[in-house]
């Protein structure tokens, strides 16, 4: 598969609901045991700083949230329900946190990865949650604050196609049942049409 143009950190370096459906076609590299993994982003949410009380940052600046006031393009690691990690690219400018969780994707190749990643679960099903994709291409806390804008690391993430408005359908974020209204119904949880 051909290389494609690395997004620049500028380009996370806007509104979080905006990036988060942009993110939508764009391609999810993993380098890991000397290989070149590349996925397909159909899934996110967006969380939007201190005001969206699903939002990390809700809290204000804390150990945990500090990399949400960081620079954009960096990678929010954070380990949920004790057994999973989830992966989020930070996306505003310095000091104003926001973030994407990629909720989902589509290996492009390397079906012996995946299959031996995630043995015993069908293709269709082996990417497409926060957890599974984090296990699949072994993503854990150590690859927090990665920058997904160096293509030297280990996670980085390249143009592909743009996404027609039609394609993309938007509903309430998944797992945020404790959160108040509107917070809660908020339609921030964007994916491809099948």
């Amino acid at each position: 598969m051909e290389k494609r143009a690395i997004l620049p950190r500028d380009w996370y370096a806007r509104d979080v609901i905006t990036v988060s459906k942009e993110l939508l076609g764009q391609i999810l590299v993993r380098r890991i045991d000397g290989r070149i993994l590349r996925c397909k982003i159909t899934e996110t949410e967006a969380y939007d700083g201190e005001k969206d009380l699903a939002c990390h940052a809700r809290a204000g600046r804390t150990p945990r949230t500090a990399i949400l006031y960081g620079e954009p393009g960096i990678a929010y690691i954070y380990f949920v329900y004790g057994i999973h990690w989830c992966l989020n690219v930070v996306c505003h400018p310095l000091d104003d946190p926001a973030a994407s969780l990629i909720r989902a994707v589509q290996p492009l190749g390397d079906e012996d990865w995946f299959a031996q990643t995630r043995p015993g679960i069908p293709t269709a099903h082996r990417t497409d949650g926060p957890a599974k994709l984090t296990a699949a291409l072994k993503i854990t806390g150590a690859l927090n604050g990665t920058d997904f804008t160096d293509p030297g690391g280990e996670l980085w993430i390249e143009q592909g196609k743009k996404e027609s408005k039609a394609d993309i359908l938007a509903s309430p974020r998944v797992g945020i049942d404790y959160v108040p209204e509107p917070w809660k119904s908020m339609p921030w949880r964007f994916r491809l049409r099948k």
